[in-house]
Order: C-alpha cells, then structure tokens, then sequence
C-alpha cells in the first residue's frame, strides 16, 4: 500500500502505491488511516492529496501546529510538486504550459475552457522513452481536481491507463501511469527535498524508461517554461 520515504519529529512522507484510496471506503482502510495504524498514533494530519490513480509522494504532519504551517505553504502555492507520466501520444508541443478554467463535465470528468478567470496552471517537459511512448515532467502551479490528467488530454496526450481520460485499455490488474515525483518546502528554517522514482507499474519498470527519467533527476534545476 505504502513505503515510508522519510519519518521526521514533525512530518512523515511515504510513496503511496497506485489504485489505492486516501479515504476509507466501503469498510477498506485509506491510506491515511492504514498509516496511522501502523505507526500506533492517535492523529495524522494530511496536507495534500493523491487520488486512486495515483501514485507517489505524499506528506502527513505529526501535529497541528506543522499541518498548519504546511498547509499555508500548500494554499500560497509555495510548496514544489513535480509529477511523472507516460502517454503514447506526442503533445501539440514538448513543453510549455498548460492554463484555463476548470468545468465539472459529465459521470465526475473535468474539462478545460478557453477561459482564465481562475485558471489551473501546469508547467511541463516531455521527452522520448521509445517508439510509442513518451515520459513527461509536470508541475502544477495550481492544485485543482484532476488538473494533470485534464492537462494532458488538452495536449493531445492522455495520461496511458487513465480509464477517465484515455481510451487506451490496458491489463485489469495494471496501472494509470501518474506519479508523485518531486517534493520541497519548508519548515523550520529548514528545505527538504524528496525524489522518489515510480517503482509500480510494467511500464515504469523498462529499462528506456529508466534511461529516459535520466534527464528529470533534478526537477528543480530545469529551466521551466
């Protein structure tokens, strides 16, 4: 379900596996719930989150005064996420930026208008892995449901496994190839910084994509659009 990635006094980050839930549902305990659990404590405060598909780096605090602190960062938009996916579409452009308005459509799906009065926001790379597949780098500047799947449908390259926004089947017992990869923020005088490479996913297990994640090692010292 999850690997712990770092366990500070104050916060705790673990790499969520992916077609697992945050919340507890239909009697199956959440993530969230199953990390409390584990670790024997009474109260975990979640600063952020991943949906179902999802996978990655998630950020937990340990009290309030830490959840408040990140949660101001998180609303300010202070804190960087860097997210990975696979699709077998070239975009209308290798990199660039994706902006508009969000709609709630039809059966829970986003859609993204012309429109920028309140816009998502993603930043975004992209490069080879082989014939037929290509890896990009994400960054939301913004954090609106389902804004990176959305995005990548709105370049002409659904996320591959997305059953929301792709209309490429894969195995039942595979995956969405969207994953938390990059995560920094602050606290105490202090800026950590998490990578955490996807380790689920047959896709993501290739050695071209391994070869090709190359190029993404350190986020944060890209030139973004």
């Amino acid at each position: 379900m999850y690997r712990i990635v770092a366990d500070h006094k104050q916060y705790i980050v673990i790499d969520k596996d992916p077609n697992v839930g945050f919340h507890t549902e239909d009697g199956v305990f959440g993530v969230a719930e199953q990390l409390k659990r584990d670790l024997g404590v009474e109260a975990l405060y979640p600063v952020h989150r991943l949906d179902r598909m999802t996978s990655g780096l998630l950020l937990f605090a340990k009290n309030r005064q830490t959840a408040r602190v990140l949660g101001e960062q998180f609303e300010q938009r202070q804190v960087q996420k860097f997210y990975l996916a696979l699709s077998d579409r070239k975009p209308k452009k290798k990199q660039g930026s994706v902006k508009g308005d969000m709609e709630k459509g039809r059966r829970g799906s986003w859609k993204l208008l012309i429109s920028k009065n309140n816009p998502a926001v993603t930043q975004f790379f992209s490069c080879s892995v082989e014939p037929g597949l290509r890896l990009y780098l994400l960054k939301p500047l913004t954090g609106k449901t389902h804004q990176l799947r959305v995005a990548m449908k709105s370049i002409g390259a659904p996320i591959l496994g997305d059953g929301r926004y792709s209309t490429v089947d894969l195995d039942a017992d595979e995956r969405g190839y969207l994953h938390a990869y990059g995560l920094g923020f602050t606290l105490g005088g202090q800026s950590p910084r998490f990578i955490c490479p996807p380790t689920r996913g047959q896709v993501f297990n290739r050695p071209s994509f391994a070869q090709a994640l190359l190029a993404y090692h350190d986020p944060w010292d890209l030139a973004w659009p």
